[in-house]
């Protein structure tokens, strides 16, 4: 499916274009496909995927729901990302991580723009309703009180700290995942929600900061 998003980015003329990848060429049905070789008597073994959630599972981050607006008779999408960061002030320019198998990111590349929503302390919930896979929960919003962002329409929920709206200005492959460059076009806070504190995400479980700033897990 990202294959296709890639390629309907590119069609479309979006600068979000990219270069046609080893994913893209050859077998291109199917999951993404890792090079095989041999590991030498000499070598190390690569990290397990259990070793490797582990060990950066120690790296605490905050957690965001990245929405973008409905299309084509679909519902928004959105979907838990805690993979975000800001990249670039000038232009301003910020960035996700997303899996190749997402149900979720040819919605995202068909619309292309999406909002960054900043999660706060209280909206574990809420973040448990967006963590669903898109094929379990084909309307995630039910019941959720959102407003369109004021660039791109896409969902801006009600009660989260900060939001970025962005349209998609470029993407690149990254082993598993693809990277998501958005230049922004709007954004804000609501500094009553920020008060509360960020909600965090560390070694697989919720936490935040109490009013002395010590982290609770």
């Amino acid at each position: 499916m990202a294959t296709v998003a890639l390629r309907h980015l590119r069609e479309a003329g979006s600068p979000a274009a990219v270069a046609p990848s080893a994913y893209e060429s050859g077998a291109e049905a199917g999951p993404y496909r890792r090079a095989l070789r041999a590991v030498g008597a000499d070598e190390r073994p690569p990290p397990s995927p259990g070793e490797f959630r582990n060990v950066l599972g120690h790296f605490a981050g905050g957690v965001t729901v990245i929405t973008a607006p409905a299309k084509d008779d679909e519902p928004p999408a959105g979907f838990v990302c805690q993979a975000f960061s800001s990249l670039s002030l000038d232009p301003p320019l910020v960035v996700f991580m997303i899996g190749r198998a997402s149900a979720t990111w040819p919605r995202i590349a068909r619309a292309g723009v999406f909002c960054v929503n900043v999660l706060g302390s209280g909206q574990g919930e809420l973040c448990r309703r967006f963590a669903v896979s898109a094929s379990v929960r084909a309307d995630k919003f039910a019941g959720v009180v959102h407003e369109p962002a004021p660039a791109t329409g896409s969902p801006r929920l009600d009660g989260v700290p900060a939001w970025v709206d962005c349209t998609v200005h470029a993407v690149h492959t990254g082993g598993d995942h693809l990277i998501v460059v958005g230049r922004v076009e709007a954004l804000g806070a609501d500094e009553e929600a920020a008060s509360a504190g960020p909600l965090l995400f560390h070694r697989g479980a919720f936490g935040t900061f109490d009013a002395f700033g010590t982290y609770k897990g």
